[in-house]
């Protein structure tokens, strides 16, 4: 069975900024060391993923570099917007024109691949996005989380944050509402808005609709590492067994512990070292590989798209 893999490439000061910590305006970036280490585990794993990258990251010379190397390995380049806030709902049509136009420059320059895939920050989309995006030719999006938990992701992320007042009115988005884990795990072309764009949700268990993706399963392994692997395992066998192909996610404090920055301990899973969940993301992309064909994000929709037609 077909399996898709992407990874949000979200640097420190965009976790900052979304978290309401101070310092995320100068831009501080773990990229540099990230990159090359989640390039190595790719490359064991023998699987191209697709990168979903922030405009402003590859707007920085300090950052191109690293990101034309995920280009060069041969790995897909999406689009993840330029200012990552998870608040794109409130945007106006012009601030979403100006924003992939920034974007996609940005990444362009970086990285010389052309977008035609996006996920918005914190899973955050609307009508006017989903437009905004086939009219500058997307092919697929993938900003929605099929799950009912995303109020208590986002309470969790409030409690653990110096957010205002003003600062969470404008996250109360963030992860997505309880209705979301009504939406469908399959893909789907977006019809019921007249548009042919093609949606790829991030996968959820099907039918309890909990998150599986790689996060979660670090939050796991902080309990017990034999769990969180029952879990994903049982997780993907369950999916195959529902006819799901799984699209799983992957960020970077999947690959980063507790000793690589300790301005990220609020997030959790971070309590643990690297080498233990690169160990574990290494040992559970191999048992991926050999159970399912894994593709980027680009190839997934080409398939879609050709059953659909």
């Amino acid at each position: 069975m077909l399996a898709s893999i992407s990874l949000d490439l979200d640097n420190k000061w965009s976790y900052l900024k979304t978290h309401g910590n101070e310092g995320w305006d100068q831009y501080p970036t773990y990229l540099p060391m990230l990159v090359p280490r989640v390039l190595r585990v790719l490359e064991e794993a023998s699987i191209t993923i697709t990168f979903f990258v922030v405009g402003q990251d590859a707007a920085l010379e300090e950052n191109r570099e690293v990101l034309r190397s995920i280009a060069d390995h041969g790995h897909e380049i999406a689009n993840h917007s330029f200012h990552h806030e998870p608040w794109l709902h409130l945007y106006s049509l012009q601030q979403l024109v100006d924003e992939f136009e920034k974007s996609e420059k940005a990444i362009y320059e970086a990285t010389g691949r052309k977008t035609i895939g996006f996920r918005g920050p914190g899973f955050s989309y609307s009508h006017d996005v989903l437009r905004v995006l086939e009219q500058r030719g997307y092919r697929y999006d993938a900003s929605t989380f099929p799950t009912f938990l995303g109020p208590v992701a986002r309470a969790y992320y409030f409690f653990n944050s110096g957010l205002s007042k003003e600062e969470r009115e404008q996250r109360k988005q963030l992860f997505g509402a309880f209705s979301e884990g009504f939406k469908p795990l399959r893909p789907y072309p977006w019809r019921w808005y007249r548009l042919k764009l093609i949606e790829i949700p991030v996968t959820t268990l099907p039918w309890l609709k909990v998150p599986i993706h790689f996060s979660y399963v670090m939050y796991l392994a902080g309990v017990s590492p034999l769990l969180a692997k029952w879990y994903f395992k049982s997780a993907m066998t369950f999916c195959w067994l529902n006819r799901v192909q799984p699209s799983l996610l992957l960020h970077p404090l999947d690959f980063m512990g507790c000793e690589d920055d300790k301005d990220l301990a609020f997030f959790p899973g971070m309590k643990m070292k690297s080498k233990r969940k690169v160990a574990l993301a290494t040992q559970l992309l191999k048992w991926m590989s050999r159970k399912f064909e894994c593709v980027t994000m680009e190839e997934h929709a080409a398939v879609i798209e050709t059953t659909l037609s």
